[in-house]
């Protein structure tokens, strides 16, 4: 290599090494940048959850005429809250049959946010007098403690004897009379003594996000589908499909 090659190689190296400081000032300057306007973006969204958790404070409330004049109409529909929890796929995968049994003399569900809708939500279920327990309503608590850590805590089952259907044993006679081993879901009941993860109770958060805002379309469930096997049994033979679409339009 002649020398003035060399030189012009050195002068190259030396305008790379250069292009590379003034880029990695240009990075950081920019990072610098995009902190100071993310912190913006924070402060907008923690105002808008501010914001936001007020009207939902405030339409809350004018929800709750219309939440009691919903259930004082339920209460006319004979076991309206027990066809509407085995029709929903979530919780009924967590009953069994006897837990159906006892959910017949469910009579009424409220749900109740709290003032700070953040800090909580509580669950009442009012039972008609049955066979299974002497209580009259049962609750469930969602809130947060001194911490800020999620917790709950519910109403104690006093289970009359031999009806506890927390503890049974998964048995069932057969026509032998023989007893036969059967899968079965653990009790409904037993949410009510399970506080192990409050902060994601799935079936609280089901009642009250999914099914409480909208019962009625877990009751008419299966009514739509027997309503549908009932046309289809009617029809003539002529070659017609019967859909939930069609018979929507």
């Amino acid at each position: 290599m002649s020398a003035s090659a060399a030189k012009v190689s050195r002068k190259e190296n030396s305008n790379h090494d250069g292009a590379d400081e003034t880029s990695e000032k240009e990075q950081q300057e920019a990072i610098e940048h995009i902190d100071e306007v993310q912190n913006e973006i924070d402060r907008l969204n923690e105002q808008a959850s501010e914001e936001i958790l007020k009207v939902e404070q405030k339409y809350n409330k004018l929800r709750q005429p219309f939440f009691q004049k919903r259930s004082e109409l339920i209460a006319k529909i004979p076991n309206f809250w027990v066809t509407t929890f085995v029709n929903h796929p979530q919780v009924s995968a967590l009953l069994g049959e006897e837990d159906e049994e006892a959910l017949h003399y469910l009579s009424r569900v409220e749900v109740t946010e709290f003032e700070d809708i953040k800090s909580g939500y509580r669950i009442d279920f009012y039972f008609d007098e049955n066979p299974y327990f002497e209580n009259k309503a049962l609750s469930k608590e969602f809130n947060v403690n001194e911490g800020g850590d999620p917790v709950s805590k519910s109403t104690e089952i006093k289970w009359k004897a031999g009806k506890d259907l927390t503890k049974r044993t998964g048995q069932t006679p057969n026509k032998s009379g023989k007893k036969r081993q059967h899968e079965e879901p653990e009790s409904f009941f037993t949410w009510f003594t399970d506080h192990s993860d409050a902060g994601a109770d799935e079936l609280g958060e089901v009642i009250k996000d999914d099914i409480w805002p909208n019962p009625l379309q877990y009751y008419l469930a299966i009514s739509a589908f027997k309503g549908l096997e009932v046309l289809g049994q009617n029809l003539p033979t002529c070659g017609i499909t019967l859909t939930m679409e069609s018979r929507e339009q």
